[in-house]
């Protein structure tokens, strides 16, 4: 392929690249603004951490219906509304002045969110070639990531010349920004039928679509398998052993609030050389060792922070499991985007977003009465045993010879459902 037409093919993808890290800084300045006005609002940190309960709260009060919304609207025009939707409620959080009402506007906001997710999903999957998906999804590690470092950054600076609330505002600007990006792009569903005026969303309509989910995860168990071993290790990873990262640092470690500070920016720049390193390799690494390998190397590194007894060994433990997490995710994201029917993706994600929020919650509430009981570094420990369990079943199933062709080559799951 001659370079203008390689740079003409990624046009659009570079226009959503672009919006993706627009609003990944945003939503970090609007994460870390609003625990900071919740804090000063109500003095308490359990008020911040109920902010935590309400994302999954949200996604299953959404998800086992808008999946069958997702898959029958055009989905381009549904991410511009969600991201004004979402730019408009953020912009009115600064006027409450009860918790409640704040938890209920979050609420909102989550939800949108929730719907978002899975319609972004099957846009950037009907949007991007599968010969350029990979490629996409390790920049998409990059851009996120590169958000991690320079969200709290410039979160940073807008406290030092305004107040959290100002950030907040600036957060809503970005969603409005996202939007106008996301006009910007074509619309792929433009000459096709999306929905029917026989479709209306009703339960009997939503129960159909769950039994066509449930046939399709019958019928391709091995994808979904795939699909819920990597859901699982990322529901311990991020919800049930993070959860209780920062009592780890300060009970166990007895780090200073400077030294996990710092412990954070060295997870923070794992993830950005990671991210970098992979953008620059992943044509060369099969995808099924992206997500085997890349998984259980992501849970060697917590094995390494939960076994520490120093800064500089939780440090170490730290960078591996950053530096891995873009190989993993980028893996996944893949294989799913190359086995999962593209018209029924909407429906898919969101239901299984919905047993992903429900096993969330299952295991943080775990972890945290596990704390109670013993301790929390015992806590951390068998959390992350769990985790490396789950990592190396995944490794194994997704290394099976038998299933190569569905890491390389189109899927029978993208046919005749």
């Amino acid at each position: 392929m001659s370079l203008k037409k390689k740079l003409a093919s990624w046009k659009y993808p570079s226009i959503l690249l672009l919006g993706i890290g627009v609003s990944n800084i945003g939503e970090w300045i609007y994460f870390i603004s609003l625990n900071l006005m919740v804090l000063d609002m109500n003095g308490s940190p359990l008020a911040v951490t109920g902010l935590y309960i309400i994302k999954p709260l949200a996604t299953l009060c959404t998800n086992f219906w808008t999946g069958s919304m997702i898959d029958r609207l055009n989905k381009r025009k549904l991410m511009v509304f969600l991201d004004v939707f979402r730019a408009i409620f953020i912009a009115l959080l600064p006027f409450f002045s009860s918790i409640a009402l704040i938890y209920i506007i979050v609420f909102i906001i989550n939800m949108a969110s929730s719907v978002f997710g899975p319609t972004s999903m099957t846009y950037i999957t009907k949007l991007i070639p599968k010969e350029q998906r990979k490629q996409f999804n390790s920049l998409h590690s990059l851009v996120t990531s590169g958000a991690f470092l320079l969200g709290p950054a410039v979160a940073g600076l807008l406290f030092l010349i305004g107040t959290p609330i100002v950030a907040i505002y600036i957060n809503a600007v970005s969603f409005f920004i996202s939007g106008i990006i996301t006009l910007v792009m074509p619309d792929i569903e433009k000459q096709t039928i999306v929905t029917s005026t026989n479709d209306r969303i009703s339960f009997e309509l939503v129960k159909k679509d769950w039994y066509i989910v449930a046939e399709y995860s019958r019928r391709y168990s091995y994808i979904m398998l795939i699909y819920f071993l990597f859901s699982c290790v990322m529901v311990i990873m991020a919800s049930a052993v993070d959860s209780l990262e920062a009592a780890f640092a300060k009970e166990v470690l007895f780090l200073s609030d400077s030294e996990y500070g710092f412990l954070v920016t060295v997870a923070g720049a794992g993830i950005a050389v990671g991210a970098l390193i992979n953008s620059i390799i992943v044509k060369k690494i099969h995808t099924s060792v992206l997500i085997g390998l890349g998984s259980v190397l992501v849970s060697t590194g917590y094995i390494i922070y939960a076994f520490s007894s120093s800064f500089i060994i939780a440090a170490v433990g730290f960078f591996i499991l950053a530096f891995f997490i873009a190989y993993a995710n980028t893996g996944f994201l893949t294989f799913y985007q190359n086995n999962i029917p593209v018209d029924v993706m909407g429906r898919i994600g969101s239901l299984y977003s919905l047993v992903q929020a429900i096993l969330v919650i299952t295991a943080t509430s775990i972890m945290g009465m596990m704390a109670q009981i013993t301790s929390i570094q015992i806590a951390v420990i068998i959390g992350v045993l769990v985790m490396m369990i789950l990592s190396i079943t995944l490794c194994i199933f997704s290394l099976l010879p038998s299933k190569s062709q569905l890491y390389h080559s189109e899927s029978v799951g993208t046919k005749g459902l």
